[in-house]
């Protein structure tokens, strides 16, 4: 017996930004889960209501990441908001020492 599987993909850019429902899609969650991901800042809502807001491919990004850290470790959203925070310093802060250690060279 074969198994059918069936893929789709979606391109996330300005032209195509994601909708409030169609990010909880992708992360298996629901709404009011992306607005919790609004409220405590791990994600940026383009618009003035739920029904308006648009999220780009580094909004999806987070929100990943954000449902893996909250399911594999059980953090909270505002640990998770944290850990984001800090990962992405972490990241910065290492490009500068590349970029220091190749100006050095």
């Amino acid at each position: 017996m074969s198994k059918l599987v069936i893929t789709s993909a979606t391109v996330v850019g300005k032209a195509q930004p994601l909708s409030a429902d169609e990010l909880a899609r992708a992360c298996h969650a629901e709404v009011e889960w992306v607005a919790q991901l609004v409220e405590v800042g791990i994600v940026n809502a383009n618009g003035r209501q739920p029904s308006e807001w648009c999220f780009y491919s580094l909004d999806l990004q987070r929100a990943l990441h954000a449902r893996r850290l909250e399911h594999d470790f059980g953090a909270s959203l505002d640990a998770v908001a944290l850990i984001l925070d800090l990962s992405q310093e972490v990241r910065r802060l290492k490009a500068q020492l590349r970029a220091l250690g190749e100006a050095d060279q």
